[in-house]
C-alpha cells in the first residue's frame, strides 16, 4: 500500500511537468490542459486512498485483527481497477486503441508484480484475473466503434485476448513466486521462534552468554587457554541463616540476593558458571573475550555489595553480609564431560586461587578481597588498601593481595 501509494504520487507530480517541459506534444496528444488536471486528481485520488488503507490495516494488525479475506479480495480489486480508471480518463482525451496499446496497459503489470508482498498464491492470481478482465472490458467498450481501430490489426481482439492471457499468468507467476516467499519467511521465523525457546530455557540453567556460543557453534566448545577474571562470592553465617527459617524463606532469601547478583554480572558481561548453595562463581573473559575482564570484575563486585546493602536496608532480604574474592589469569574454558552430559567449564590454578582469597575475607574482616593482578589491569591500585604478599592455600608462591571494602 506504501509503494503504491508512493507510486501514485509520483505520477501526480511527473505528468504535470510532462506537460509543461512537452508543452507541444502534450497538447497535440491530450488537447488541453484539463487532461492534466483530471490525471493528477485521479492520481491523488488513489494515492489518498492507499494512503488511508494502510492506516487502516496498521491499526487491525498493531490490535492483532488482521484483515478478513473478503475484505483483502476487496482491496486488490479496488487496488487493480486503479489502472483501468487511469485509462479510461486518458481515453476520453486520446484515442482509445493508442491508449491500449500504449504504454499506459503495462500500468497492470505493476500493480500484479507489487501483489506479491501479500504473500497470498490465490490473491496474487485473483489479480491477475481482474486485470485480464478489465482490459478485455476496456477493449470491448472502446474498440469495436473506434473509427482509428477499423480496418487494421487493431480492431481484431487476438492481441487483446493475448495480452489478458498474459496478465492471468503473471498474476499465476507472481502467486507462486509470494508463496515460495511466504513458505521461506515461515521456516525462517519458525527457526527463530525455535532458537529463542531454546535460548530462554537453556540460558535458565547455563549464562545467556554461554547458551549463545553453544547454539552459535552447534553445541561443540572445544577447550581452550584464556585470560579471565574469576569471582567468588559467599554469604556470611548461611547456615544458621537457613537454619532459623523455613525451607521456603531461604528460597526467597536466596532468589532476591542471587536475583541481583546475577543481573550485576550479566550487565557488567560477566557469566554465572555455577551456584554454590550459599554462593556462586562468575567469570569475566569467557566464553566471550571483552579486553576489560578486570575492570568489569571489579564494578561488578563493587556494585553487588551495595545490592546486598539496598536490600537489607529495605527489608527485602534479613541483614546480609557477603564476601567476594577476585584473581585474575589464564584458565582452560570449555566443555568437559561425556557426550551424554557435558557442563561448560574453567578449571586452573586461577579458579583454586580467586575461591583461597574469598575465604581469607573472614580473616581480614574485609568483604572484597582482590589480586594485585586484577587491581593493576583495571586501574585501581590506588584505591584498594595493600595487605601484601599473603601465602594462599594450596599454591606454592604468596598472592600480593589488597582489601577494597
Amino acid at each position: 500500500m506504501a509503494i503504491l501509494a508512493s507510486l501514485l504520487a509520483a505520477v501526480a507530480v511527473m505528468f504535470p511537468v510532462f506537460a509543461v517541459t512537452q508543452r507541444v506534444y502534450f497538447l497535440d496528444t491530450f488537447g488541453s490542459p484539463r487532461a492534466a488536471v483530471l490525471i493528477v486528481a485521479a492520481c491523488g485520488l488513489l494515492a489518498a486512498y492507499e494512503v488511508f488503507a494502510r492506516w487502516v490495516v496498521g491499526r487491525r494488525l498493531r490490535a492483532g485483527r488482521p484483515l478478513p479475506q473478503p475484505v483483502r479480495y476487496w482491496n486488490a480489486l479496488v487496488e487493480t481497477s486503479m489502472p483501468t480508471v487511469l485509462l479510461v480518463l486518458v481515453a476520453r482525451h486520446v484515442e482509445p486503441v493508442h491508449v491500449l496499446q500504449g504504454p499506459g496497459a503495462f500500468l497492470y503489470a505493476i500493480f500484479i508484480v507489487l501483489s506479491t508482498l501479500r504473500l497470498d498464491l490465490r490473491l496474487s492470481v485473483f489479480t491477475g484475473v481482474v486485470a485480464a478482465a478489465e482490459y478485455l472490458a476496456l477493449y470491448a467498450w472502446f474498440v469495436p466503434g473506434s473509427i482509428a481501430a477499423a480496418g487494421t490489426p487493431f480492431a481484431q481482439p487476438h492481441a487483446y485476448v493475448l495480452k489478458s492471457m498474459l496478465l492471468v499468468l503473471t498474476g499465476l507467476a507472481a502467486g507462486l513466486v509470494a508463496g515460495e516467499i511466504r513458505r521461506r519467511v515461515q521456516r525462517v521465523l519458525r527457526a527463530a521462534e525455535e532458537r529463542e525457546r531454546v535460548l530462554a530455557a537453556f540460558g535458565q540453567q547455563v549464562s545467556p552468554q554461554i547458551a549463545q556460543a553453544l547454539l552459535a557453534q552447534g553445541g561443540r566448545m572445544e577447550s581452550r587457554r584464556q585470560f579471565v577474571c574469576v569471582m567468588f562470592m559467599d554469604v556470611r553465617d548461611f547456615s544458621r541463616l537457613a537454619e532459623s527459617r523455613t525451607p521456603e524463606e531461604v528460597v526467597a532469601f536466596q532468589n532476591a540476593l542471587f536475583g541481583a547478583a546475577i543481573d550485576v554480572v550479566g550487565r557488567r558481561r560477566g557469566v554465572i558458571n555455577q551456584f554454590l548453595g550459599d554462593g556462586f562463581m562468575a567469570s569475566f573473559g569467557a566464553p566471550v573475550e571483552t579486553g576489560s575482564e578486570c575492570a568489569d570484575a571489579l564494578a561488578a563486585a563493587c556494585e553487588i555489595l551495595a545490592a546486598v546493602r539496598a536490600l537489607s536496608q529495605r527489608g527485602a532480604i534479613p541483614p546480609t553480609r557477603i564476601g567476594i574474592g577476585l584473581h585474575a589469569g589464564e584458565a582452560v574454558c570449555g566443555n568437559i564431560g561425556s557426550e551424554a552430559r557435558k557442563q561448560y567449564s574453567i578449571t586452573g590454578e586461577v579458579v583454586v586461587v580467586a575461591f583461597r582469597i574469598e575465604q581469607l575475607n573472614k580473616a581480614y574482616g574485609s568483604e572484597l578481597l582482590a589480586s594485585a593482578e586484577v587491581l593493576r589491569r583495571a586501574g585501581a591500585m590506588q584505591t584498594a588498601e595493600s595487605l601484601g604478599p599473603v601465602k594462599v592455600k594450596g599454591i606454592d608462591q604468596p598472592i600480593e593481595l589488597y582489601r577494597v571494602a
